[in-house]
C-alpha cells in the first residue's frame, strides 16, 4: 500500500471511530426498540485498524523493525 492510501485509510478510520463513539454514547430510547448496530464494537474495531495502519505508516517511513 502506498503512503497516500495509508493516510486516507487512517483518516477514514479516525472518522469512523469518532462517529461510532458518539453513536454508542447516546442514551438508549426504549420507544425505538433495540439498537441494531453494535456501535461500541465498531468503535473498537476501527481503533484497532488505526493502530495497525499507524504501524504500517511507520514502516513506510523507514522505522527499523525489530525481530525477536
Amino acid at each position: 500500500m502506498s503512503l497516500t492510501v495509508t493516510l486516507a485509510l487512517i483518516a477514514a478510520a479516525v472518522a469512523l471511530t469518532v462517529f461510532a463513539g458518539w453513536r454508542g454514547a447516546r442514551p438508549w430510547d426504549p420507544r425505538k426498540g433495540v439498537r441494531m448496530m453494535p456501535w461500541r464494537i465498531i468503535m473498537l474495531l476501527s481503533a484497532t485498524a488505526i493502530f495497525i495502519l499507524t504501524i504500517h505508516l511507520a514502516a513506510l517511513m523507514g522505522m527499523p523493525q525489530r525481530t525477536y
